[in-house]
């Protein structure tokens, strides 16, 4: 059964938003642009149309930083807490919505991982790695 709502907001909870499922596309993309705006091996996001997301609050607190020379790589964030949130999609209807921004886990899986060419040097498949529920001691 899909869900009819999922929420999500940013780490200090001043910035809320609620989607609704589906999602067009969930994927990781390993480009430098993603992993520098992340500062983790990837980013995984969720895209949908902007019909689908509705801000709860704290929209006037979000601050948009479009890259110069790109056609379509930008990065919104909430000013009081630094996470980054939601954002349009330049040129097109829909918004990228960071996976790890919702307060639950949608039904779809990622799909593929872009720029694999382009990951960290250092990137491990997590499945390669020991499992610890905590930080390990």
């Amino acid at each position: 059964m899909q869900q009819n709502t999922l929420t999500g907001s940013c780490l200090c909870g001043a910035v809320r938003f609620e989607i609704r499922p589906p999602v067009s596309i969930f994927r990781y993309c390993h480009c430098s642009r993603c992993r520098k705006a992340t500062g983790s091996a990837h980013a995984a996001n969720l895209f949908l149309p902007q019909s689908r997301l509705t801000w709860l609050s704290g929209e006037a607190l979000i601050r948009r930083f479009d890259l110069p020379g790109a056609r379509r790589f930008a990065v919104c964030f909430c000013t009081q807490c630094g996470t980054r949130v939601p954002h349009k999609v330049a040129g097109t209807e829909n918004y990228l919505v960071p996976a790890g921004t919702l307060d639950s886990s949608p039904d779809e899986r990622p799909t593929n991982s872009n720029f694999w060419g382009s990951r960290a040097p250092w990137y491990i498949e997590t499945t390669e790695l020991p499992k610890h529920e905590e930080y390990d001691k």
